[in-house]
This record gives structure tokens, C-alpha cells and sequence, in this order.
């Protein structure tokens, strides 16, 4: 970490710095205060406004976990924000029920009940994201929801415009609602990603890849 944690409990003499502390505890529940927490916290009113912008995106959206868990992880493996990877990895894992301890460098792939075109994971689909190089995203494998979502992010994340092909195989499978809540995810955690990496928070900047069995 660039610099120091905020102490924990913060030392804040304000009261409405002490209101900001309150309710990222209480979105953190018992996990407590986590290092970006403890990062953010430097500055207050930055981190409630980030509280309440990544809650919604966690908790209020329509989207499916696995839709959503997918894109942010992959956000992370693109960005090679490993803190965000050993955050977001497991609630895949076990939405889908296979442990992504064992798959070192993939993010998992989750069915859910809202699509009917990857009604169940496969070893060849969890292959395939593994493998699969940016902007490559295998359609015969994934499914065409998977592979549109994964294209997308792919172009948001690494050439940030997104080509009209890209996007019209994400229209053909999503609704309007979604396609903007598909889009504010892989936004704001490019954001998430890019402060974890710049300031090393979790002090994940040295590893290769993910740390094995290692989530905050």
C-alpha cells in the first residue's frame, strides 16, 4: 500500500465524517472495514459517495449475480487488480458451485435462472474464459449471452469505445435496463480497479495472478 491505512477505528473528530464511517460499516455488515475502506476513508466525503455509487451497483441492480460477478471479475483479470479478484471470485464460485481456487488465472462462469442459454456450467466453458484472449470471446462455448457480455467488457475495459458489432450482440440478448446496468458494472469497477492497482491497496501489485485461497 502507497499509504498508510485510515486506523480502525478511524480517529475522525467530525460528526459527519464519523456518519460516513457508519454507513460503510453497515454496508460491510460484519465483514467490518475492509483495506479500501480503510483507503478511501482518507477522505470522506469521497468515500460515501463511493459507498452508495458501488452499493447500488452490488445490490440494486436487475442483473443476475452470475452476469454481474462476471463481468467484474472480469474486469479484474484485464486490469490485473488481484485484491478485486480474491473479493469477487468466490461469490461466483459459490453461486456456481466449483471452487476457483483450482482454476489459478479464470474468472467462473455461473448459470442462472433468467437465461436459457448456459443452463448449466461446464468444464469446457470454464476452459474456455480461461483461455479465451481479450476481444475472443468462443460464442460455440459460452453461449450467446455469456460471449456478448464478455465482448463488451472487453472493449469498455481495453479500447473504451465500443464497436457497434460488440454491442449489437449485447442488444440482441439484453434488455434496455439492462444493457445500462451491464455498462455502469464494468465502469464502475474499472474504476474500482484501476484506484486498487495505482495505490496497491491489499498489497496484491507483486503477484503474477491470484493468491490462492487468499479473499479479505
Amino acid at each position: 500500500m502507497r499509504l498508510p491505512y485510515v486506523p480502525d477505528p478511524p480517529n475522525f473528530t467530525s460528526e459527519d465524517d464519523k456518519a460516513v464511517e457508519q454507513r460503510v460499516r453497515e454496508r460491510r455488515g460484519k465483514k467490518g472495514l475492509i483495506a479500501l475502506d480503510r483507503t478511501l476513508l482518507h477522505s470522506p466525503p469521497v468515500a460515501d459517495g463511493w459507498n452508495s455509487f458501488l452499493g447500488s451497483i452490488r445490490t440494486k441492480t436487475s442483473l443476475p449475480t452470475s452476469i454481474r460477478e462476471t463481468a467484474i471479475c472480469r474486469v479484474a483479470v484485464l486490469n490485473r487488480a488481484w485484491y478485486e479478484w480474491e473479493s469477487h471470485s468466490p461469490i461466483l464460485s459459490s453461486a456456481s458451485g466449483t471452487s476457483f481456487f483450482n482454476l489459478p488465472y479464470a474468472f467462473l462462469i455461473v448459470c442462472t435462472i433468467h437465461r436459457t442459454d448456459f443452463p448449466d456450467v461446464t468444464p469446457q466453458q470454464v476452459e474456455a474464459v480461461l483461455k479465451s484472449p481479450p476481444r475472443s470471446p468462443q460464442a460455440d462455448v459460452l453461449g450467446s449471452t455469456l460471449s456478448a457480455v464478455l465482448a463488451y467488457t472487453d472493449a469498455m475495459t481495453l479500447d473504451v469505445q465500443v464497436p457497434d458489432a460488440v454491442f449489437a450482440e449485447l442488444k440482441k440478448v439484453s434488455s434496455e435496463r439492462e444493457i445500462v446496468e451491464i455498462t455502469a458494472t464494468i465502469a464502475a469497477y474499472n474504476c474500482v480497479s484501476r484506484f486498487l492497482v495505482a495505490l496497491d491497496v491489499g498489497e496484491r501489485n507483486a503477484q503474477t495472478g491470484p493468491k490462492e485461497g487468499g479473499k479479505e
